[in-house]
């Protein structure tokens, strides 16, 4: 048990020197399998395990929804997503920050990525609530905070990953993720009410928009819709696979970029390349997560590690709070993917040795799933190095990190409150398993 501590320590210290993600979990990896194994047996390791890695038609889920969302990024359908959300709350103060929350929501629903969410709202986002004249501490918050939804609500590749490394089925892991997803939304939209109630100086006065405005942005967000329901009402009508639903999603995100007339062929490449380059990125963090779960895996650290927390007496419930506190500092020096593929082979026997009011182990999974979802969102917009802040800072250089992340501490509090009733209510996240799952 000391020395995959070691290792994993060895792991920290690699990344904090800036290491990439994937060597710095690799090498010590490797160090450690040698030290307990031998050179011979590492060479038979590493021969099998790539291929049986990525050997997994499952794996294919993975950059065929984050093409969808690229198509969807690039060929400009973010800015028909917010002109409808805008259209719905416009009328309120505070109402284009609302929209920008819901328009990140919707955007989510193709993308599956936090990263993506972040930039492409913003670029649409960022500058109308800058024209008339919204705080640069609220616009930045509201929109890092709002990028988070990317990676909670369906297709999110962090909850792809996980079910891939947990052996749990993607489809009830998407359908226990809905009621959480949309909770944290409208826990925003409350949150930038309250805010802008207590400061109104930070939000305009505004006025509803013209009839004929929102009923075109209602036209204009339809092929959007059209494509959600066709790609999860057929993945949980039972029609397709989510593998196949992922591709019928890049297929229709495609058409309907094209026919609107902005994806042209620069775009296309970019598209392609983008998820090429994102997609093996996912792969390599995969190798080394691989192979420094292989030495933990030697040095009985997990196994070692549930036995303790099982004889240790401490509440079930605590130890839950304990791993959610966890999550929160790692996500301080970690992305999320890494966080999922370094520690779940380690954590998961933990939980799943535990008593949660009574849950089987198919209801754990899932239920644990969408915390450790929750979580890792948090860590996105989380002092000091959330990654959403950090995309804001780079697309509002006039406005101070310390202000943004001064903007963010309402939607922390939303956080807050909503991890404690998931953690204290399963049946909240598992009610759509439950229906149709």
């Amino acid at each position: 048990m000391s020395l995959g501590l070691a290792l994993f320590g060895a792991m920290l210290v690699l990344m904090a020197l800036r290491m990439p993600i994937a060597i710095a979990m690799f090498v010590p990896g490797a160090v450690g399998y040698v030290l307990m194994s031998g050179w011979d047996p590492l060479l038979n390791h590493l021969k099998g395990a790539v291929f049986g890695r990525f050997s997994v038609y499952d794996l294919s889920v993975i950059p065929l929804f984050m093409l969808m969302g690229a198509f969807a990024m690039h060929g400009g359908l973010s800015k028909a997503l917010f002109d409808f959300a805008n259209g719905l709350l416009g009328r309120f103060r505070g109402g284009m920050a609302m929209a920008g929350i819901l328009a990140c929501a919707a955007f989510g629903s193709i993308s599956g990525s936090s990263v993506a969410t972040t930039a492409t709202i913003a670029q649409v986002a960022l500058p109308e609530m800058r024209r008339i004249h919204y705080s640069g501490r609220l616009a930045t918050a509201a929109l890092a905070a709002g990028g988070t939804l990317g990676i909670l609500l369906p297709p999110s590749v962090t909850l792809m990953i996980y079910a891939i490394l947990t052996e749990q089925n993607i489809s009830k892991l998407f359908l226990a993720a809905y009621i959480p997803g949309l909770i944290a939304a409208a826990g925003y939209i409350l949150a930038i009410a309250v805010y802008v109630r207590l400061y109104p100086e930070h939000a305009p006065e505004t006025q509803a928009l013209p009839r004929g405005q929102v009923l075109r942005s209602v036209v204009g967000v339809w092929p959007i819709l059209a494509i959600f329901l066709i790609v999860f009402g057929g993945i949980y009508g039972g029609i397709f696979t989510p593998t196949e639903g992922a591709s019928i999603g890049a297929a229709l995100t495609f058409l309907i970029a094209l026919f609107r007339g902005g994806l042209g062929r620069e775009r296309f490449g970019a598209s392609l390349l983008s998820t090429a380059q994102t997609t093996g990125m996912i792969f390599m963090i995969f190798i080394g997560a691989d192979m420094m779960n292989a030495s933990l895996a030697l040095s009985q650290l997990p196994s070692q590690l549930a036995a303790a927390v099982a004889e240790a007496g401490i509440p079930p419930l605590a130890i839950m709070a304990g791993i959610m506190v966890f999550y929160i500092l790692l996500g301080c020096v970690m992305d999320e993917l890494s966080m999922i593929m370094l520690t779940i082979p380690v954590i998961f026997p933990v939980v799943m040795g535990l008593d949660f009011y009574g849950l089987d182990p198919t209801d754990k999974a899932i239920w644990f799933g969408i915390l450790i979802l929750m979580v890792v969102e948090i860590g996105m917009i989380f002092p000091p190095v959330g990654l959403n802040v950090y995309i804001m800072n780079g697309l509002a250089k006039d406005v101070p990190m310390a202000e943004t992340y001064k903007g963010v501490v309402p939607f922390l509090i939303s956080d807050a409150i909503r991890m404690a009733l998931l953690i204290l209510f399963p049946g909240i996240t598992l009610w759509l398993v439950y229906q149709f799952g």
